[in-house]
């Protein structure tokens, strides 16, 4: 959606008044920028049944009231029990859902936004059936998220704090969130405290200290205001609510103590939050988040059980309030706070510091008109679920590139270039989804992707300055980017600037999680996210062939692999290492082309003939192993999707044993040709597809059983890449090195890209496994010389 919402649904419920005051502040937001919008309540609990609004809130009151253990003990089986959190969530969300089906039907909203968990729930139900198609955000009015609140299905979800979006996280993985201002109305906003005390007949001078524990006014209240009282505090004005009883007590010790100002239910409640030095409540729910937008330092006393005690240490943990376990601690914070002005100023900056970072309330419902419909969390496909399996922290499954340019056509900083590669990543990273999906790995459930709304620029994007020209400092940050895992709060991609001293030439290091996808799709990814002319996305895939052509096809290859002899004989295994070394090398793309048009074989058949020749040549005595099986990923030609793993590894035996170099090219085109002959690459897809289709435990244990050394030696691969030049901020992207992962046990991959006029050729190497990168790098140019000077095919020697 990207026009002004035409008819506005809010789904709240009146169980006190904290999940209303958050939907009126939805709807001051949205009369405010949509004023052609219609704006609609539903109450979730009347909508259940009229029975149940006060049922839920006699069940509520007893709780907190007189039975906060139970409160607790429900509380923490949400989050230990998830199974209990699930079946809970379900069965209410089928309850309220079934509910709010008919009145959808009739008001027919184009975007709905929920203030209430079991109103959440009821919609999250809907969504999952595919019976609700427009956008569904909720605002969390509770400082602490817990798993009644947050749902996968929705759209998004806005909570309080950076902690909040690790709280909203755990509770349910798959679900979208983002930090968004107090939700409150515009009323409460920081001002003048003698304007705001002469409105409320207060003294202008002296400290204030307000008590509102909400609508209605349980919990600690009374102890709070003797508490408070211990202390030199000027005046403690108590907020009742719709608590006569607590009224009438508070009103007959006002008489001994003229100090205390208890009031019943009163309508400017801003007013006397603004007119307050501090605020004191035990909940966290609205009342702090209105105390927060009013940039006043918030106390929690004895939070009340349950979601009360979450929400006061997680405020606590931002720095936004400060807890007082019982009230002596109360009256001990209350006496420092009078007697050390300055940390009452610096508590109370510290909210206006939240506020700032926060943004406007109402700027960020006007942004609820952009959401995408239905932005669900995805299932990842077969092949890109085999690499979340076979990652660990020895062979983390992260490819990427070194992407070389020139000089640029103008003279650019570091910041200049920082500038435009964020200013890129800001406006075109939310338009490639293999960008803007982080990936949830939920314990013993099938891996996600799970959409992110935003791309923040530094999460994903580092510079680094070299010192010297010594290749040894490059070398190092090279290392230590490529090795330094992929976090798994964000989409899991990463670059860095790297700057020459002394020169306008500049390196930048990619790296993503392979499950984003093949080579393939990284570099068309890449292109359209920094080239100064993006290309068009890929062309789609030739159609597939027919249900009984392409099973016909998958049973041949099935029989050819079947077939297929067992690996070479290869030394004795070893374990993997999370040490890693790098060589990069080019060869001309035109010589490479020539060569292989002069040999009759493909420039894949070459390449993988001069990686033969050079490992032949690094170690010419081994009369052991006389081939090494390389893994080949092929493509199978199955999907145009460019988001994703499209292509099938096949087994590629090398020859190593001693022979003429042209004579080893000849066996290599021979051995690439049967193992992508007979349908091999679809058959090794299906037999992906079909590991899926175990429980997520044992697909993880089969990939990890089979990715390993005992069924191949190395890695390679061989990509076409790009013809035409690339430009980036007008500097000449000349060559790219691909860098590819390793497999357990497995020392070795080799990555070959041909870009423009170089092929780029990238080694990653265990070095515990296989120590001889840099000479490995030699032999290979050595032998594509070898390679290129041999007779060509149909020439006599």
């Amino acid at each position: 959606m990207t026009q002004p919402p035409r008819r506005l649904l809010l789904v709240s419920a009146t169980i006190g008044e904290g999940h209303n005051a958050t939907a009126r502040a939805v709807e001051e937001a949205a009369r405010a920028r949509w004023p052609e919008c219609s704006v609609t309540w539903v109450d979730a609990l009347e909508l259940m049944g009229s029975w149940v609004p006060r049922t839920f809130q006699r069940i509520y009151v007893t709780n907190v009231e007189s039975t906060p253990w139970l409160y607790d003990f429900f509380y923490a089986a949400l989050w230990r029990q998830r199974w209990f959190a699930d079946g809970c969530r379900r069965f209410v969300g089928s309850w309220c859902g079934r509910r709010l089906r008919p009145l959808l039907a009739a008001r027919r909203p184009n975007l709905i936004v929920s203030t209430y968990p079991l109103g959440t729930a009821g919609l999250d139900w809907l969504r999952g059936r595919g019976q609700l198609d427009v956008p569904i955000a909720a605002v969390i009015s509770d400082f602490a998220p817990h798993p009644f609140w947050v749902y996968s299905r929705i759209d998004l979800h806005y909570v309080m704090s950076e902690n909040g979006l690790r709280a909203a996280h755990r509770a349910q993985p798959r679900s979208v969130h983002a930090v968004s201002a107090p939700p409150v109305e515009t009323r409460f906003h920081p001002r003048d405290k003698a304007a705001a005390r002469r409105d409320c007949g207060l003294p202008a001078e002296g400290r204030v200290l307000l008590i509102s524990c909400g609508s209605l006014g349980f919990g600690s209240v009374e102890r709070a205001a003797e508490a408070a009282l211990r202390t030199g505090i000027d005046r403690v004005v108590v907020l009742c609510g719709h608590n006569d009883a607590l009224l009438r007590r508070l009103r007959h010790r006002a008489d001994q103590d003229a100090r205390l100002v208890p009031l019943s239910w009163v309508r400017d409640v801003p007013a006397y939050t603004a007119a307050a030095d501090v605020v004191v409540t035990n909940a966290g729910g609205a009342t702090a988040l209105e105390a927060l937008a009013c940039g006043r330092p918030v106390l929690m006393v004895e939070p009340i059980a349950g979601h009360g005690r979450a929400n006061a240490l997680l405020m606590a943990e931002a720095g936004l309030a400060e807890l007082c376990e019982d009230a002596g601690a109360l009256t001990k914070t209350v006496h420092r706070l009078l007697a050390e002005p300055a940390e009452l100023r610096a508590a109370e900056q510290r909210v206006l510091d939240h506020l700032a970072a926060t943004g406007r309330f109402a700027d960020q419902v006007a942004e609820l008109a952009h959401l995408r419909v239905p932005s669900q969390p995805r299932r990842l496909r077969a092949q890109d679920a085999f690499f979340v399996h076979a990652d660990s922290a020895e062979v983390p499954q992260q490819t990427g590139a070194v992407l070389s340019l020139s000089s640029t056509d103008r003279a650019m900083t570091t910041a200049d270039w920082i500038d435009h590669l964020g200013g890129l990543i800001s406006s075109r990273a939310p338009d490639l989804p293999m960008l803007h999906h982080r990936l949830s790995t939920p314990h013993g459930h099938r891996p996600c992707w799970v959409p992110v709304r935003e791309i923040s620029v530094p999460d994903h994007l580092s510079h680094h300055e070299l010192r010297t020209g010594d290749p040894r400092e490059r070398d190092e940050v090279e290392r230590d980017f490529f090795t330094t895992p992929l976090r798994r709060d964000r989409p899991p991609w990463s670059a860095k600037l790297v700057r020459e001293p002394g020169t306008e030439r500049v390196t930048i290091l990619i790296k993503m999680h392979h499950a984003l996808g093949d080579g393939l799709a990284m570099t068309s990814s890449l292109l359209r996210l920094v080239s100064d002319v993006p290309p068009e996305p890929p062309a789609p895939a030739a159609p597939v062939p027919s249900g009984p052509r392409r099973a016909a096809i998958v049973l041949r290859g099935l029989l050819s692999l079947a077939a297929t002899s067992a690996a070479p004989a290869a030394t004795a295994p070893r374990n993997s290492t999370s040490a890693r070394r790098f060589a990069w090398l080019e060869l001309p793309a035109d010589e490479v082309r020539d060569c292989a048009s002069a040999h009759r074989v493909t420039r894949s058949a070459l390449l993988l003939a001069v990686l033969a020749e050079a490992l032949h040549r690094l170690d010419e005595n081994n009369a052991v192993q006389r081939s090494l099986r390389a893994m080949v990923p092929r493509s199978t030609g199955e999907s145009d999707d460019d988001f994703g793993n499209h292509a099938a590894g096949v087994a590629v035996d090398l020859p190593l044993g001693p022979m003429a170099p042209r004579r080893r090219l000849n066996e290599v085109a021979a051995r690439l040709g049967r193992s992508q002959a007979h349908g091999r690459p679809q058959a090794a897809a299906a037999v992906l597809r079909a590991l899926a289709a175990l429980p997520a435990p044992l697909h993880a244990r089969a990939v990890r059983a089979a990715y390993r050394a005992r069924f191949f030696q190395a890695l390679v691969s061989i990509m076409p890449g790009r013809v035409e030049p690339a430009s980036i901020a007008g500097a000449s992207l000349h060559t790219a090195h691909p860098v590819l992962p390793l497999a357990d046990g497995v020392g070795l991959a080799v990555g070959m890209l041909h870009w423009a006029e170089r092929t780029g050729i990238g080694i990653t190497t265990d070095p515990g496994l296989f120590a001889d990168v840099d000479k490995l790098a030699d032999h290979l140019r050595d032998a594509f010389t070898a390679l290129r000077e041999a007779e060509p095919a149909g020439v006599d020697s």
